[in-house]
């Protein structure tokens, strides 16, 4: 373990942030217990076919994606490398809007509270890491180094179109009476209650604010994670549950998630500390 006064000491931060770390690992390790249990004991986890359908597979993303990217994030900025950083606000609003959609779609099981705390502990990390770096820093040294029109409107562009394709679902909803799947519901409402912070972070990375720097680079990174969660769970969900292979649904998303892989993977090589 990287002693206490060389971690973080070269990241632009306004006080030290291992008091974070307990938290984070705390969610690390809850998205470990929460993923088994869902993938173990899924008929008790998820008492019917269309939660199962849902959940079991991004269980094992979670497990195999989010939570290892958490922690490697973690790990890198202890090392005091930017992208570590960056890519620890991705993780921890990952964990908040995977898990926000867990909560308005479960029974009030012990899952369900598993869940809870889940979104409150990465609430409270996500804005206890936001409060500790120093944006006017971290843009004065990524000044030059990213393309802040392209990766903002990238961003606020995409999750526009996303915003307002829940909102016409949850309207045509309500106008028609149709019923709506319990877990559509709760994408879309997760979907209406957290884009609105992509848009903004992309419209202030546009506008070459500090806070665009910080949270919509993070939220960019994010949004990659989504992707490729998206289409490991499409691939998996065949094999973990009795939900039909959709080939055009897995290029569909593949090909939208282009949008933020190349922009991610320029900022990555752009990020050099």
């Amino acid at each position: 373990m990287i002693g206490n006064q060389e971690r973080f000491s070269t990241l632009p931060i306004r006080h030290d942030l291992s008091p974070i770390v307990f938290p984070s690992l705390a969610i690390a390790i809850l998205i470990a217990i929460a993923s088994v249990a869902g993938i173990v004991y899924r008929n008790i986890v998820y008492p019917t076919d269309e939660l199962r359908r849902a959940f079991v597979s991004n269980d094992v993303v979670d497990l195999f994606l989010g939570m290892p990217l958490l922690l490697v994030s973690i790990r890198l900025a202890e090392r005091g490398r930017m992208i570590g950083l960056l890519c620890w606000l991705g993780a921890l609003f990952f964990v908040l809007y995977n898990y926000l959609v867990y909560v308005f779609a479960m029974p009030f099981n012990v899952a369900f509270f598993l869940h809870l705390a889940l979104v409150s502990l990465s609430l409270y990390a996500l804005i206890s890491l936001l409060a500790g770096i120093d944006a006017n820093a971290v843009r004065q040294r990524l000044t030059g180094s990213v393309h802040e029109r392209t990766y903002g409107g990238i961003l606020a562009g995409l999750e526009l179109l996303f915003l307002l394709r829940a909102i016409g679902v949850l309207v045509h909803g309500l106008t028609t009476q149709a019923l709506i799947a319990r877990t559509e519901l709760a994408v879309n409402i997760a979907d209406i209650l957290i884009i609105p912070s992509w848009i903004i972070g992309g419209v202030f990375l546009w506008q070459r604010k500090e806070l665009g720097y910080v949270a919509g680079l993070g939220l960019l990174f994010q949004a990659s994670m989504l992707f490729v969660g998206l289409i490991a769970f499409l691939l998996l969900q065949p094999f973990l549950t009795d939900a039909n292979f959709k080939l055009t649904d897995v290029v569909a998303v593949s090909a939208m998630g282009l949008i933020c892989f190349i922009p991610v993977a320029r900022l990555l090589r752009g990020i050099r500390t």
